[in-house]
């Protein structure tokens, strides 16, 4: 059997009695079409299984309806849910992606920059975290290319286009919510120092601490690397410095567990005598023994939004830094009075707009 030849707009124009401008106004969504003569095209559309060619909608509307996205990091649990909500969006706007990976976060990305650009990407986001001064060399690269561009994972700059979670709120969340608990003497076991986040979180920490008249010293943070091995080692580290350690702030939930294992080693009730808070809010937080309090981040939401806001840029709109809202999700791993868990923040994805 011979197969089947595409349908043409044409022969959409020639079955509804009107011109192939027409057609590709309705396709196009257009608003200058009279309702009946709209459905009777979308009728004929969906009859005739007609499907728009993207190479000629480029043609037509000088662009590419691709986005290129440069990522890192999908090993760990953020990166790739912030993939995830990227893709999602992007299809449901009718967006493909060009995708590359960086092996570290302080990679040489120029290169893969330029090839995104022999393949005339409408607009880059930037899904890689701020690690020394890797954001230095890619804020420049991503200015000569000549199209819009997103970051995500870095700090404020003049004319920089930022989406992120405001990791230093999650921070103060936390530590407001075991000092709420009972907890004076709280530790800090941190991410790596030389990432953005982490020094984010240790800020919203110390900010937190010091609201309540609390010293946030040196000696009471112990940097991890993210993994639980770090989480179990940076808490006998503060344990050894203060045995009467009260509470413990770990910047993300794998960190978390880690600290749950050296307390069980240690022979200390969670959370009667160690009251601890994790960062993230993995599916799995709600089954560690005892279930985790953890600030939560609502990643596939930050990945939807930082393609809406590509496509603003895109599409002629103004520059902006969006901050979207972590929340507290209490649970028994911190909950000292009267046992109660509740959710400390009614909604999580409430975004700060700043332009």
């Amino acid at each position: 059997m011979a197969p089947r030849r595409r349908v043409t707009m044409k022969q959409v124009a020639e079955e509804a009695g009107v011109s192939v401008q027409t057609v590709s106004r309705v396709i196009n969504q257009h608003p200058d079409v009279a309702s009946e003569t709209r459905q009777r095209i979308l009728d004929i559309v969906e009859r005739l299984g007609y499907q728009p060619s993207n190479v000629a909608r480029s043609l037509i509307q000088g662009r590419s309806y691709t986005l290129g996205i440069v990522g890192y990091g999908l090993q760990y649990y953020g990166p790739s849910r912030v993939l995830s909500g990227i893709e999602r969006q992007s299809t449901e706007l009718g967006y493909s992606l060009l995708l590359s990976l960086l092996r570290n976060p302080e990679e040489d990305g120029v290169q893969m920059l330029r090839d995104m650009m022999r393949h005339h990407v409408d607009g880059v986001i930037w899904a890689v975290t701020e690690v020394g001064n890797n954001r230095d060399w890619t804020e420049d690269e991503v200015h000569r290319l000549g199209v819009p561009a997103i970051f995500l994972h870095t700090d404020q700059r003049p004319h920089l286009p930022i989406v992120d979670i405001d990791n230093c709120a999650g921070g103060r969340m936390a530590t407001a919510h075991l000092i709420e608990q009972g907890s004076r003497s709280i530790g800090l076991v941190t991410g790596p120092r030389s990432w953005w986040a982490a020094r984010q979180r240790e800020l919203g920490w110390r900010d937190g601490m010091e609201k309540a008249g609390l010293s946030p010293r040196p000696d009471l943070v112990a940097e991890g690397d993210w993994s639980p091995a770090s989480g179990e080692r940076g808490l006998a580290e503060l344990l050894e410095r203060h045995p009467d350690l009260e509470g413990v702030f770990a910047c993300n939930d794998q960190m978390a567990l880690g600290v749950l294992k050296m307390a069980q080693k240690r022979g200390l009730r969670i959370p009667e005598d160690l009251a601890v808070v994790g960062f993230d809010n993995i599916p799995e937080a709600a089954y560690f023994w005892p279930p985790l309090t953890t600030v939560h981040q609502d990643l596939d939401a930050l990945g939807r939004r930082a393609v809406q806001e590509l496509v603003r840029l895109i599409e002629g709109e103004q520059e902006r830094v969006v901050w979207l809202q972590p929340s507290l999700i209490v649970r028994s791993s911190s909950a000292r009075q009267g046992g109660a868990t509740q959710n400390a923040s009614a909604s999580h994805q409430a975004g700060r707009d700043a332009t």
